[in-house]
């Protein structure tokens, strides 16, 4: 491991930490697979319209090929964990082509063919936890060609707070391909549309000052424009709710017609106040310094140096580094006193990246020497791409849950390894948070400690009963945090009322909190919640074959299954792109197109209604069943906190 020397005074070592980090290797570049070079960007234009419960994000890019001959073209971009990639399209010249997914090795076939044959051809495939690879082939030469695609995503509100991530850096996961072009000759554009049931406070975008022109109360327009523009950072995008709002449930459905499955997400936020921890607690930091961590360290310290200034006078504090070796940056606890904690800041900007990822090491050594009469949080700061020692899942999650420890995760980058840090958190009780260069780190940091020095739910069951409800998130919880939400997707087969319980246990009492919605016979809106719903199940059957619980075969399996017939590019499926008369000839079904018309007609940018209701004096049970409309907002009386639980795993890991 590599340390900088000593050569600056505590000052400058701290200013270090703010200074704007260097820019990570972009995303979104076309590169020439066979010559190396890249083709021009023309123009990059985002729409994004975050209506309530999800977000659609459509991207169209227009780039150049000003060769004398065609090429074929790779194209790299993450999307975030939680995205469902839906539609693609390609137009070059007038030929117009759409993607249909089918399993991998079938879709790369068509593909290698159509690309031997010299026609025109595009491919969409899984590359990493969150990256995706387009390739497209053929592109005529001095021509342009126009990219397109769509994905959905669920959105979350931590602590009255919303947060939109667009991603454009590449997280260190491909850097030979990462070496071109990272600007836009033309026109870059990001139009975000905002639409919420609860009144919005203010809205910010760091790092860029956008138009922003408000619609109606809760209703945003924001514009950003920039000719020619960098494509080396993230867009991120905040919204801030008055800390004051009740207790809400949003609830999305869809069930196209009767007789048939219904599918529904609902984002419950009850309020419980948990009080302030106000004893002595300890605190870990366990820093990845690794090679791939490079393009985050900045991001890394400024975190550690927010969060150690907020320690309280009767708090101690350790901070162990790694890479494929362990520094005890500290030199064991210490007390939170100013000199101590300014002493450390300094030792933390003198970090520099080291080689590879220990990150078993790492998190062992952080959990080891613990004094058990004093309550214990450890943040881990990391993109948890381990690749040397201990790498099995199940041997993380056995290794956590030796320790009665809550690990608060801080996951560096765009296609950073959150399956394992999401057993991770699990296995300990406690939850991790994606952050992105261009995040407000201080802001980053309050939410977490928020969650960390204040009293959690213990005990926590969670039930969602009646209209005939099935493959709805699993409910094994231990703790639940101040800020967070619950999110649960299932089906339903009975039109009629469902009902929510959750059963949970603060510091001096037991909770009971139920409310009842409506689930429709028939509501054609909001069908991307469908992608979703089958998304979230092939998470969860992803985690099952990472602790051993089934095998890899029928995992893949069920995910091969689930991708096609919901039309989801995965590890094992993948998107083809041609024209109609090509599928006509091959004889594919057009099961996206199908879909696609289906979320054009409604949807988010559809115009599907919201709304506002109130009912009950502050009781935790509602007796009836109260319509909140087709994509709407219940507000219910009641404390002013969010209760949280982000969860993936299913009872079963069935396909439904």
């Amino acid at each position: 491991m590599q340390w900088k020397p000593l050569v600056t005074a505590l000052l400058a070592a701290v200013a270090m930490l703010v200074v704007r980090p260097t820019p990570a290797q972009a995303a979104g570049t076309l590169k020439d697979s066979a010559s190396g070079k890249y083709a021009q960007i023309v123009d990059h234009h985002v729409g994004v319209v975050l209506n309530n419960g999800f977000a659609r994000t459509e991207v169209t890019q227009v780039f150049k090929n000003d060769s004398a001959s065609p090429i074929d073209a790779i194209y790299e971009f993450p999307i975030p964990q939680d995205a469902a990639l839906s539609q693609m399209r390609i137009v070059l010249a007038d030929r117009v082509m759409n993607g249909e997914v089918l399993e991998r090795s079938e879709a790369q076939q068509i593909y290698d063919n159509q690309k031997k044959a010299g026609n025109q051809a595009g491919l969409a495939t899984k590359d990493g936890h969150q990256n995706f690879r387009f390739s497209i082939a053929n592109i005529p030469a001095n021509s342009q060609a126009t990219m397109s695609f769509v994905y959905y995503e669920p959105l979350a509100i931590d602590d009255a707070v919303g947060r939109y991530l667009y991603p454009l850096e590449d997280g260190g996961t491909a850097a030979s391909f990462w070496e071109g072009q990272e600007s836009v000759s033309g026109t870059f554009r990001f139009d975000l549309e905002l639409k919420s049931a609860m009144p919005i406070e203010e809205v910010r975008m760091p790092g860029h000052t956008p138009t922003v022109t408000k619609l109606a109360e809760g209703h945003y327009k924001i514009g950003l424009e920039a000719a020619p523009a960098d494509l080396s950072q993230d867009l991120v995008f905040y919204y801030r709710f008055p800390n004051d709002q009740p207790r809400r449930l949003e609830l999305v459905r869809y069930r196209p017609q009767s007789g048939g499955l219904g599918t529904f997400m609902m984002v419950y936020t009850p309020g419980i106040d948990l009080k302030t921890i106000d004893h002595g607690t300890d605190y870990v930091f366990v820093l990845d310094v690794s090679g791939s961590m490079a393009g985050k360290l900045a991001s890394l310290k400024q975190a550690v140096a927010d969060s150690l200034h907020k320690l309280g006078a009767k708090d101690r504090f350790r901070v162990v580094a790694f890479d494929t070796g362990t520094l005890d940056v500290s030199g064991g606890f210490r007390d939170a006193t100013p000199q101590n904690i300014d002493d450390v800041v300094a030792k933390v900007g003198q970090l520099q990246e080291g080689g590879g990822t220990d990150l078993y090491l790492g998190l062992s050594t952080g959990l080891s020497g613990l004094n058990t009469d004093r309550v214990v949080s450890t943040f881990l700061i990391t993109d948890a791409e381990t690749n040397t020692g201990v790498i099995a899942p199940l041997e993380f999650d056995q290794l956590v849950r030796k320790s009665d420890v809550r690990i608060f995760g801080m996951l560096m980058g765009n296609n950073a390894n959150w399956p394992l840090m999401e057993i991770i958190g699990e296995a300990s009780g406690g939850f991790y948070s994606q952050v992105s260069n261009r995040d407000d780190i201080l802001g980053q940091v309050q939410l977490a400690f928020n969650k960390a020095t204040h009293e959690a739910l213990h005990d926590v069951k969670v039930e969602v009963t009646g209209a005939g409800v099935s493959d709805t998130t699993d409910f094994r919880l231990t703790k639940v945090y101040k800020g967070q939400q619950l999110l649960v997707f299932g089906r339903y087969d009975t039109p009629g009322t469902a009902t929510l319980t959750l059963h949970a246990k603060t510091y001096d009492q037991s909770q009971v909190l139920t409310q009842n919605v409506h689930l429709p016979e028939v509501d054609t809106e909001n069908a991307e919640i469908e992608r979703l719903w089958a998304l979230d199940m092939i998470h969860a059957i992803e985690k099952q074959a990472l602790l051993g619980l089934i095998s890899w075969e029928e995992a893949k399996s069920k995910i091969i299954k689930l991708g096609v017939e919901y039309q989801l590019v995965t590890d094992y499926t993948a998107m083809i792109v041609v024209d109609d008369a090509t599928f006509e000839e091959l004889g594919v079904e057009r099961l996206n197109e199908e879909r696609t018309d289906a979320e054009n007609g409604g949807g988010p940018s559809g115009g599907s209604g919201s709304g506002s209701y109130s009912g009950g004096s502050g009781d935790d049970s509602y007796g009836g069943a109260v319509d909140v409309g087709h994509l709407g907002m219940l507000l219910l009386l009641g404390g002013g906190l969010s209760l949280l639980v982000f969860l993936r795993r299913r009872r079963d890991g069935s396909d439904g």
